[in-house]
């Protein structure tokens, strides 16, 4: 984690609608936002791991950034999450 030093745990609860409120340590090590969109991932053995989804497009736009010179990965895929968003806000 970006920010932390060591491995850290925390209590969370549970809300309302399965709302979780990350810890603002955690918000202000990652330079999280309001609105930003994180990416959860579960794995078969129940670890969930949760970052910063700019983070993971950053990571993978890096590493395929000689495949396709000239073409942003990156603003490809927000534009993308921009248009999911726009037909979730429709209904």
């Amino acid at each position: 984690m970006v920010g932390i030093k060591e491995k850290t745990h925390y209590v969370v609860q549970v809300g309302s609608k399965g709302r979780v409120v990350l810890p603002a340590e955690v918000r202000e090590a990652w330079g999280l936002r309001e609105g930003e969109r994180l990416l959860l991932s579960v794995e078969p053995e129940g670890t969930v791991r949760v970052e910063p989804l700019r983070k993971v497009v950053e990571e993978v736009y890096g590493l395929f950034r000689n495949v396709a010179p000239g073409v942003s990965w990156v603003e490809e895929l927000l534009q993308e999450r921009r248009e999911e968003a726009r037909r979730e806000e429709l209904g």
